[in-house]
């Protein structure tokens, strides 16, 4: 079924139940506080009035949905509206950095309830590391009280790549080789008890942006921190590539000559960026990064760049005004017709943490698609 159909109706045949119950279930996440109809869910999803009042029968005696008041009367009987139950369920993100981890507790609505950042050594020993990862999920249920006794839905992991998100398994992370192979997704399950999903740091935190947008926008989300990589939203859903391995911008070769890597290469814009980084030329930095991202809009014709991650959060400006410069300068110089915006995912390194707990969530509202 292809993305337009399964968002634009319902099926009323006994195999997709779950999946008219997701559509349901999203159109009452998105109607906020002012709730929605049951008139009106059975026009939006296509669903017949009766199939529309079974699924929310189900859907109140599971405690995710309730009323939400009454519309006012247009000379009829007043119509109940329903909502979604924010804390009927949770879901915790996990973002674990090369020095730092990040959890967060968010609830069904994706509003993060509990946060929690921490030093974290990805050169550890992997028991140490997953001890560490499973301490914090722990943690961060309890830095939230009254949720104790509420359904935990999963446990989303972001990480830097490459990795295979389909089976939770790392590959030769970069700059951590000994990861090779290690099967963080069963091992971190098998630890905290909880289902695992496994993703690449910036595929995260590009999800999270594509559901908080909602527009249907091609666009990248650029994450500059302890390294550089790319997520990518391509019609619609994160575009991971058939081996889970696109995104890796950051692996692009501007020199040929240039300086090594930690991936193996020579002159990424990783490599180059971070250099630039560490010796404070942020105004170089940024350029490299502009021109990477120059090659990015060339390459795919996206329709937007968002900026992200610690560093570019500690200079918004300088980081959005050179990459924007180096963007439109490639713009004119080929007429490409309008400026591609660069902007800014607010909160550093959060939207990864956020974005890694929707890796739970999306597909709970029939948003699978968008996940992966």
């Amino acid at each position: 079924m292809n993305r337009s159909n399964s968002r634009s109706g319902g099926a009323n045949l006994p195999s997709l139940r779950h999946h008219n119950a997701s559509l349901v279930l999203d159109l009452l996440r998105t109607a906020g506080e002012r709730g929605i109809s049951r008139l009106e869910l059975a026009e939006r999803t296509g669903l017949t009035p009766q199939a529309v009042s079974k699924i929310t029968t189900r859907l109140r005696a599971e405690g995710l949905a309730a009323e939400a008041g009454r519309l006012a009367s247009t000379g009829g009987k007043p119509r109940t509206v329903l909502g979604l139950v924010p804390d009927a369920g949770y879901a915790v993100g996990l973002h674990l950095d090369r020095d730092e981890m990040t959890a967060v507790l968010v609830d069904l609505a994706g509003a993060p309830v509990a946060t929690r950042t921490a030093p974290l050594d990805l050169g550890a020993p992997a028991a140490e590391v997953v001890g560490a990862a499973a301490r914090a999920v722990q943690t961060v249920r309890a830095d939230a009280p009254g949720t104790e006794d509420r359904r935990v839905f999963g446990v989303g992991a972001a990480l830097p790549g490459p990795l295979d998100h389909a089976g939770g398994v790392l590959h030769r992370v970069t700059g951590f080789p000994q990861w090779d192979g290690y099967p963080l997704r069963d091992a971190l399950a098998a630890r905290t008890g909880l289902p695992v999903v496994v993703d690449k740091d910036t595929n995260a935190a590009a999800l999270g942006l594509a559901l908080r947008a909602r527009d249907g926008a091609d666009f990248a989300y650029l994450h500059l921190g302890t390294g550089l990589g790319a997520g990518l939203v391509l019609g619609g859903r994160v575009h991971r590539g058939a081996r889970t391995g696109a995104g890796e911008f950051g692996h692009q070769t501007l020199q040929l000559d240039g300086p090594p890597c930690d991936c193996g290469g020579r002159g990424c814009v990783e490599a180059l960026c971070l250099a630039a980084v560490a010796r404070g030329d942020l105004a170089e930095a940024a350029r490299v990064l502009g021109t990477g991202a120059a090659n990015l809009v060339g390459l795919l014709d996206i329709d937007r760049l968002v900026l992200g991650g610690r560093t570019v959060a500690a200079h918004e400006d300088v980081y959005v005004d050179g990459v924007r410069a180096v963007v439109e300068e490639r713009a004119r110089r080929e007429g490409t017709g309008p400026v591609v915006p660069v902007t800014v995912a607010t909160g550093g390194d959060r939207p990864i943490a956020e974005g890694a707990a929707q890796l739970v969530l999306a597909p709970l509202f029939g948003r699978a698609g968008e996940a992966g």
